[in-house]
């Protein structure tokens, strides 16, 4: 089939986000109808859409907290509100439990952590752990190209802890979006096909260093902490007890 133009990743962007026309979208379609590996990345891209809309979406409807409701009535409260809880969250913490920070085991995870690290690793295990076919993007047999790549374009160097000790064994790991940054997400698993993930970003935590902190999302628990510029996040439906564990071989494996 001949295009107007040729089919781009900017179109292929615009695909997933709902944003051609008609005719571009009828063209983009029969390019992926004659593509399989780019419309498998577009499915994908789209079911993260979907998942992110259906996890954000109600914070919009949600009315403003009274204590921070100093506006006129007839304003609209959601950017005040969403910028408040940055600030609050920044600071050391909210400590109102809001639709951001459900059914949490510890403390409510700060705002820019739950928001930047902790649900996107949630999320990501969700989607990826039940994936058959494609779990990873580069599988543990190429694992030293995995971890030069992603240190690449993390821009920070990374490594993919062992937790043979633990049982679980790499499968591989992949590149993802995470809100302005790019994340790497590896994943393990164990002899009984149980699976877990560590997902890795950098983000803007002031080189502050933090203590193991615990949140869980419908069957997912997260154990996360901040060493520098780096935030990880490691996520499975294990036990607290169990996971903890985990995460202190990961801690103690990814110290210099």
């Amino acid at each position: 089939m001949s295009y107007r133009t040729p089919i781009t990743e900017p179109d292929l962007h615009a695909y997933v986000d709902a944003q051609l026309t008609d005719s571009r979208r009828r063209e983009v379609e029969a390019y992926l109808a004659g593509h399989p590996h780019e419309a498998a990345t577009v499915e994908r891209d789209i079911e993260i859409r979907q998942g992110l809309h259906a996890l954000y979406d109600p914070v919009l409807s949600e009315s403003v907290p009274p204590p921070l409701d100093v506006r006129p009535r007839r304003l609209i409260a959601v950017g005040v509100r969403v910028a408040a809880v940055l600030v609050l969250g920044a600071a050391g913490g909210w400590a109102l439990k809001t639709a951001m920070a459900p059914s949490l085991d510890a403390p409510i995870v700060p705002a820019a952590l739950d928001h930047d690290l902790v649900r996107p690793a949630a999320f990501a295990h969700q989607i990826y752990t039940t994936e058959k076919a494609h779990p990873v993007e580069v599988s543990a047999r190429e694992e030293q190209h995995l971890v030069d790549w992603l240190s690449k374009r993390l821009r920070s160097p990374i490594r993919a802890p062992n937790l043979a000790d633990a049982g679980f064994e790499l499968v591989g790991g992949r590149l993802l979006p995470s809100t302005n940054r790019m994340a790497a997400q590896f994943m393990y698993q164990r002899a009984d096909g149980a699976r877990v993930t560590l997902y890795i970003r950098r983000g803007d935590w002031a080189g502050e260093r933090t203590v193991f902190g615990y949140a869980r999302h419908d069957n997912v628990g997260t154990f996360y902490w901040v060493d520098g510029e780096l935030g990880y996040a490691l996520s499975g439906s294990l036990s607290r007890q169990d996971l903890l564990t985990l995460s202190e071989l990961v801690h103690r494996s990814l110290k210099p």
